[in-house]
């Protein structure tokens, strides 16, 4: 059995190192896409960033993930190998064709399918999964709303000074945006794997009788996001930075402090959030503005359909491979 749960261990690394290969485009396409930082500096300033989390934040997000979306007494390693194995595969897969999804509902997904598999709904944590859902549309929505009103004040504060001293300011301001964003993204998505870690030794009998999350689990699980922000997925960067809509300086501000804001304000109140939903939301936002055509539909319209895919594809696949595990085992 321990050799299973080390090997779960890894992938869960493995998937967390992924989720700061795939997110690195959250942190940072703002940023270069305006050129106040080249890409390789940027993903280093997010990567450090990702990792500051970890002396700021707790472990609500993982608490939830751990405990509030099936009942850990239905979890043991071959469960949580099959989740890992789908979402990894969801992920690479996305990030490889340059889609920016929801890695977090990619793991969440994992961990349903075995579920289902096992014994049905009831293995569920209702309550949980349906908050998941919910901000799966209220996360773009309330970063959009945010960047919105964010942009619309600025764009009012400074409507007197001139494009070349607003955008002057705005490239230092931008650094400040980006970091913050950037350490709000650690301490929601490096707690998803935290908490699938978690789950896997408590369920194993590795952490007794009581759920928590291990020093050494928190520290590994934002040390693994860093080193995949630095990696950078890139096509994912162009995707979002680039090819949903135009901006300058201070509209990569707007939209990184909006979706920092939704995301830091979800991390403290536990909830597991798409950070790729958020800042996507925010970028439009920001975006709208202007005209409602300075967005490129086409491109925005094949990201939601990665979201939409996103869970029902990863349920289908870890129960899959759970089915296979169990036929073997």
């Amino acid at each position: 059995m321990l050799t299973i749960v080390i090997i779960c261990v890894v992938i869960a690394l493995l998937f967390d190192f992924l989720n700061g290969m795939n997110d690195a485009a959250n942190s940072i396409a703002t940023i270069v896409s305006t050129k106040v930082l080249s890409p390789l500096v940027a993903v280093a300033w997010a990567a450090f960033f990702n990792f500051a989390a970890v002396f700021i934040f707790g472990v609500h997000v993982a608490e939830t993930v751990g405990k509030g979306i099936v009942r850990p007494d239905i979890v043991n390693e071959y469960f949580i190998l099959a989740a890992l194995i789908a979402a990894v595969i969801w992920v690479y897969s996305c990030t490889h064709f340059g889609l920016p999804i929801s890695v977090s509902h990619s793991l969440i997904g994992g961990m349903i399918g075995p579920a289902l598999l096992v014994g049905g709904s009831k293995y569920l944590v209702a309550t949980g999964i349906i908050k998941v859902v919910a901000f799966i549309v209220l996360s773009p929505l309330i970063g959009m709303i945010t960047a919105y009103l964010i942009m619309a004040l600025t764009m009012f504060l400074f409507r007197k000074r001139s494009p070349r001293k607003v955008d002057s300011l705005f490239r230092v301001l931008q650094l400040a945006s980006s970091a913050v964003f950037s350490i709000g993204h650690g301490s929601n998505d490096a707690q998803k794997t935290m908490g699938i870690i978690a789950v896997l030794l408590f369920s194993t009998g590795y952490l007794g009788d009581t759920f928590y999350v291990p020093t050494w689990v928190i520290f590994a699980a934002y040390t693994a996001i860093a080193l995949g922000t630095l990696t950078g997925g890139w096509r994912v960067i162009k995707t979002l930075g680039v090819g949903l809509t135009d901006l300058k300086p201070v509209q990569g501000f707007c939209a990184e402090t909006a979706g920092a804001l939704t995301v830091i304000g979800n991390s403290i109140a536990g909830i597991p959030v798409s950070t790729t939903h958020t800042i996507t939301g925010s970028i439009i936002g920001v975006g709208l503005t202007r005209r409602v055509t300075a967005i490129r539909w086409g491109i925005a319209s094949h990201i939601v359909w990665a979201w939409v895919l996103t869970l029902p594809a990863t349920i289908l696949l870890s129960l899959f491979f759970y089915w296979i595990i169990r036929f073997f085992i």
